[in-house]
């Protein structure tokens, strides 16, 4: 029987992603659930092993057995796979699609495959990063057991003979004969639990949404992949259209160099990529919440939008706060996040850009026009204000972020959203921020960062890329030059030179940059070149097909919170972009 020892962390390239929307689970190639949030994102976590703390789903082999697995496609439906010397096994994994902001359902099947299956089964849930308790659970005559408390409420199904350990948990051992199955069902809400559900009907409505949600995407450069990056960008956007920059907090960027920080909210910028990313594939329904949540946020707070907010659209929580758990090793434990104090110039101009995007399917209502003006009229007001810029730094002039709300500005005003003269006003806004960019123009004529900082910045490919300043500009071309020059090695890029310190001692290679170095190169005629830099990128993955925001490329491993939504958005645009580009050649 399994004992009361947590499951030990693992390296990220090894855990999958389960999602529903809502909230999301991270499973380690062992079939331990180590991160678990409920009801939703934000909230505090049920299963914190992954950073030190109690609590964890744990069903895997019985026996010795080689672990690995792969998503079902076009779904974050998980198959885990256990070969041993007595057969192989499968333990389907996952949480029951589409979510209900106020009820999980976390499905696990086992099945006998070739030969018998044994699996160990322990269970221990612990609210509030373990600082609260649910009762002694309590087995009920239908061979379901029940639980409640720190405003949670547990019901388990398939495990009549579970015992309780004396830990709290609940242990049991499946034995499955050869060619069975034997279902789990794991529910959680912080309201009344319905009636109990056949897990075959809720497997059914599960698989069914999945191939309702998921494009095809046949026609991109590898839709396989790009299929997954839509899934996995799916299953982090909650029924209010918000999509999470990532599932997970407190996972070290840099061991001991306390750059970890808490991803589990909707960052207005990473939104907005997400939105732009859909949109090049077509006018898919996620583009449609994308657009639904931006708007609302703008209607709500208009020139004073915060950089990021709850996926229901709250405000994050006042302050950073360190919890009392040893943390994933090499970082801390931290939940929060202090960007809800940063004014970030640059999400105006990616909102205009995303509704523009919209606007070219034509899937704009009168409210999304509405937050579209008010985006270009904050634009108008604060053009000028220092800003903390994408890389959320101290306040500056960042060239970035002027440039790309010129690119807002200007994309927006081609679309029919620049009717009756507005779009003339608003080109020529977008002339007079590019002008006053000057300041910015490095001696070499590519951009620099900000006016006191003359380093080159891979954002900086972003302005051209999204029409913000010509692609045949002398100064997008320079730009490009000195990115490859100066932040790229082996077809990886980073952000910026920190120091004099070779780039991967400084963080790891930023992997949203490397899909941005493909467009980039696609933009300036070399097919070939951004195809060899879009398949490197892609490759930065663990087995079960997550990116995170950096790679490691010494050690091959990933690094920071997982998944990073923002990288599969530009993976899945530069799929598109280069997918439907007649001088791409296509795949054998």
């Amino acid at each position: 029987m399994p004992d009361s020892t947590p499951p030990a962390p693992r390296v990220l390239r090894d855990y999958a992603l389960l999602a529903d929307g809502e909230r999301g689970a991270l499973v380690g190639s062992d079939g331990a659930v180590a991160w678990l949030c409920a009801p939703g994102w934000h909230d505090e976590a049920v299963c914190a092993a992954l950073i030190g703390g109690p609590g964890w789903y744990q069903v895997g082999p019985a026996e010795t057995a080689v672990t690995s697995g792969y998503y079902e496609p076009g779904s974050l439906i998980w198959r885990g796979r256990w070969v041993s010397t007595h057969g192989i096994a499968e333990c389907h994994q996952a949480l029951a699609f589409p979510g209900d902001p106020h009820r999980l359902v976390l499905l696990h099947r086992i099945s006998a495959v070739d030969g018998p299956a044994a699996a160990t089964v322990a269970l221990r849930l612990a609210p509030g990063f373990g600082r609260r308790r649910l009762r002694p659970p309590h087995r009920n005559e239908d061979g379901t057991w029940t639980a409640h408390g720190a405003g949670l409420r547990m019901r388990w199904s398939g495990a009549a003979d579970a015992s309780v350990g004396p830990g709290g948990e609940l242990r049991l051992r499946l034995d499955v004969s050869a060619g069975q199955r034997h279902d789990l069902v794991l529910e959680l809400t912080d309201g009344q639990l319905p009636d109990p559900e056949p897990a075959e009907q809720l497997w059914r409505a599960t698989r069914e949404a999945w191939r309702a949600e998921t494009p095809d995407l046949s026609h991109v450069l590898g839709p396989r992949d790009a299929q997954h990056a839509y899934a996995v960008l799916r299953g982090l956007t909650g029924h209010g259209g918000g999509t999470v920059t990532a599932a997970t907090t407190s996972l070290p960027e840099r061991a001991a160099e306390g750059r970890n920080y808490d991803y589990r909210y909707v960052w207005i910028r990473d939104h907005c990529y997400v939105g732009q990313a859909v949109a090049a594939c077509g006018p898919l329904p996620l583009l449609d919440d994308t657009v639904r949540y931006l708007t609302a946020r703008l209607l709500d707070h208009g020139a004073d939008l915060r950089p990021a907010y709850t996926s229901t659209g709250g405000d994050l929580p006042p302050e950073q706060r360190v919890l009392d758990l040893p943390g994933y090793p090499g970082g801390y434990d931290v939940v929060g996040n202090k960007v809800r104090e940063q004014f970030q110039l640059d999400t105006f101009g990616e909102s205009l850009l995303l509704f523009a995007a919209a606007a070219r399917h034509n899937r704009l209502d009168a409210d999304a026009r509405a937050a579209a003006r008010i985006a270009a009229d904050a634009i108008a007001a604060r053009h000028g204000e220092p800003d903390a810029g994408i890389w959320e730094l101290h306040p500056d002039r960042w060239a970035h972020s002027r440039l790309i709300c010129a690119a807002g500005l200007r994309t927006a005003a081609v679309t029919d959203l620049g009717r009756g003269g507005t779009g003339a006003q608003w080109s020529a806004l977008a002339d007079r921020i590019v002008t006053s960019t000057a300041d910015c123009l490095h001696p070499s004529g590519r951009w620099q960062r900000a006016p006191g900082d003359s380093r080159v910045d891979a954002a900086l490919l972003l302005p051209a890329l999204r029409g913000g300043v010509p692609a045949d500009d002398p100064r997008s071309r320079a730009t490009l030059r000195a990115v490859l020059d100066e932040l790229c090695q082996d077809h990886f890029a980073y952000r910026f030179r920190h120091d004099d310190r070779p780039l991967a001692d400084a963080e790891g290679a930023f992997l949203l940059c490397g899909f941005v170095v493909a467009l980039a190169e696609l933009q300036q005629g070399h097919p070939l070149a951004a195809v060899r830099w879009f398949e490197r990128n892609r490759a930065a993955c663990g087995p079960p097909g997550l990116f995170a925001e950096e790679y490691d490329v010494a050690q091959r491993q990933l690094r920071g919170n997982l998944p990073q939504a923002f990288v599969h958005a530009l993976m899945l645009e530069a799929a598109a972009t280069l997918g439907t580009d007649p001088r791409v050649p296509k795949p054998l």
